[in-house]
């Protein structure tokens, strides 16, 4: 049973194929690299002993898709592919509905072409917008409060509309809410290019020295401590909860659960936390409060233990304590970004047509 990862080079989705190798699946990898590294592939390689498959190209390229999906015998689909900031989906969001929303939807369209109905997609707890109650559990009100989430939205509200007009569709819907830390090997980790879009970035950056300080965006909100509160929760155990939702789609169909911890813990608990863990003093300062930002958002996760018979497992010092020791071991991330026009990681490959798709797959990092 061989599983498509789009994106699986990305910070979740290299986590997520350590899961998928080391529990026997058989996976290939469609990634463009707009914003990750094949070094990520082969250190997941490296961690599991196991070889995976590689296609270099772009979901919004359909025509490669349909022969990936055909060629690879693919039997079910993670859909990880997209961007994910949510300042920067403010100043540019027809970038992220170009490539969230109709990259999704000409991946959908393949997969229905080659009658392939069994997706898990990445959502996100951002479809919640403002807490109307808390935690916030499945059965909330969806609302959006930036582009990103809305392109988020857009995409549930697709696969909603695809799995009631045709019941072989089994879908699971993932909103994860804030994920954090690295694998315990300190092999791979969040190694995001440019400008961070998370928090846990940033205060890794400070305790090495890369930056001067932190900016912490308000200290006035209604929170015990005036900043921010988000359920943080430890990349390795929302991988595992991929795993999950595949064997889940088999037994409960279609579903929409929440990832998290289910409580909180705000922006300076996290800082404090990782001093003590780094030994290392984060500067910082407060700076105002971004648009879109909420003041609280922990997760109800009750359904996802009763559907999926997941919960995490790994608390706040864990996130730290791995985070710290991946920064620690990889000060420039994975270093240099390893083009596939250099030659190709041992035990993968291009399509049939490389020429064109890797011309096709150039323009497209030059812009995205």
């Amino acid at each position: 049973m061989t599983v498509l990862v789009t994106g699986g080079a990305g910070y979740i989705g290299s986590h997520t194929l350590v899961e998928l190798l080391e529990a026997g699946r058989d996976v290939v990898v469609l990634d463009n690299f707009c914003n990750s590294t094949p070094e990520s592939l082969r250190r997941v390689e490296a961690i599991t002993g196991k070889s995976l498959t590689l296609v270099e190209g772009d979901i919004r390229d359909r025509p490669l898709v349909e022969t990936t999906l055909r060629k690879h015998k693919i039997a079910s689909v993670i859909h990880f592919a997209g961007l994910k900031a949510v300042g920067a989906s403010g100043t540019d969001p027809l970038e992220y509905y170009n490539i969230n929303v109709v990259g999704s939807e000409r991946l959908f369209s393949a997969m229905k072409a080659c009658e392939i109905f069994n997706l898990v997609f990445s959502s996100s707890a951002t479809v919640y917008g403002e807490a109307e109650y808390l935690p916030f559990d499945e059965d909330h009100p969806l609302r959006v409060t930036n582009p990103y989430g809305r392109t988020k939205l857009m995409i549930e509200d697709m696969l909603r509309d695809l799995q009631k007009s045709d019941q072989r569709w089994r879908i699971a819907t993932l909103r994860y809410f804030n994920p954090v830390g690295a694998h315990p090997s300190g092999m791979i980790g969040e190694d995001p290019r440019g400008e961070p879009s998370n928090l846990m970035p940033f205060v890794s950056d400070v305790a090495m020295g890369r930056r001067d300080q932190l900016v912490i965006h308000g200290d006035d909100y209604d929170t015990p401590d005036g900043t921010g509160i988000r359920d943080f929760i430890h990349v390795v155990d929302l991988a595992r909860g991929h795993l999950n939702a595949l064997d889940g789609l088999v037994q409960h169909g279609s579903f929409a659960v929440n990832l998290g911890t289910g409580q909180g813990n705000s922006v300076m608990e996290m800082v404090s936390m990782f001093e003590r863990v780094s030994n290392r003093k984060i500067a910082r300062q407060i700076g105002p409060r971004r648009p879109g930002d909420i003041a609280v958002s922990y997760a109800a996760t009750h359904k996802a233990l009763a559907i999926l018979g997941w919960q995490a497992q790994l608390g706040l010092y864990e996130m730290c304590r791995d985070q710290w020791n991946w920064v620690s071991k990889n000060p420039e991330g994975f270093g240099n970004v390893v083009e596939l026009e250099q030659g190709m990681l041992p035990g993968m490959e291009t399509p049939q047509d490389a020429a064109s798709q890797r011309q096709w797959g150039r323009r497209e990092r030059d812009w995205a």
